[in-house]
């Protein structure tokens, strides 16, 4: 079993200017582009989970605002920072994740928007991991990471990285 840790903020739903407090009370929210194709498309392949440092909201929480954008379903699992007691990049962040899933680093991959944080955080503890950089068209890349400028990205970034995808049919037609 593949495993795919997704960062919340900034990555499956925008962070809006000047908003604070937990994200299912904010008047307006929003799943970022493309999100929801790219995560339909690969959950043949792997399991889902946020893996997210939010520390104001609970699972529930964050599954209320998933809910509103409708993305709640396509998630196995969140993980909250405020929940496991660890923050990313800490290598017990990722560990604790590993260990509730019961998988090797090998068999996970991070998605985040923070390449500190996210991306050489996973890489530490020998996840690999992808970048999405949706602000500038900087690209890294490494042993352990790629770089996507847009969700449309990912399932070939996952492949450069080693993942193994289940086949999709072409479309009928």
């Amino acid at each position: 079993m593949q495993y795919l840790l997704i960062d919340w903020g900034n990555t499956v739903m925008r962070d809006l200017p000047g908003v604070y407090g937990p994200m299912h009370t904010w008047p307006r929210v929003e799943a970022l582009p493309g999100v929801r194709e790219a995560l339909l498309a690969l959950r043949p392949s792997f399991g889902l989970a946020l893996a997210t440092n939010a520390a104001e909201s609970s699972e529930s929480e964050i599954r209320l605002a998933l809910e509103r954008v409708e993305l709640s379903a396509l998630f196995d699992r969140v993980f909250c920072a405020g929940e496991l007691g660890e923050r990313k990049p800490d290598a017990a962040f990722f560990r604790a994740i590993l260990g509730a899933l019961g998988l090797p680093p090998a068999s996970a991959f991070m998605v985040g928007d923070d390449f500190e944080i996210d991306v050489l955080g996973a890489n530490a503890v020998g996840m690999r991991a992808v970048w999405l950089n949706s602000h500038t068209r900087t690209s890294q890349r490494g042993a352990l990471h790629a770089t996507i400028h847009d969700w449309s990205e990912l399932r070939a970034a996952l492949v450069s990285l080693g993942a193994v995808l289940v086949p999709t049919r072409p479309a009928l037609g």
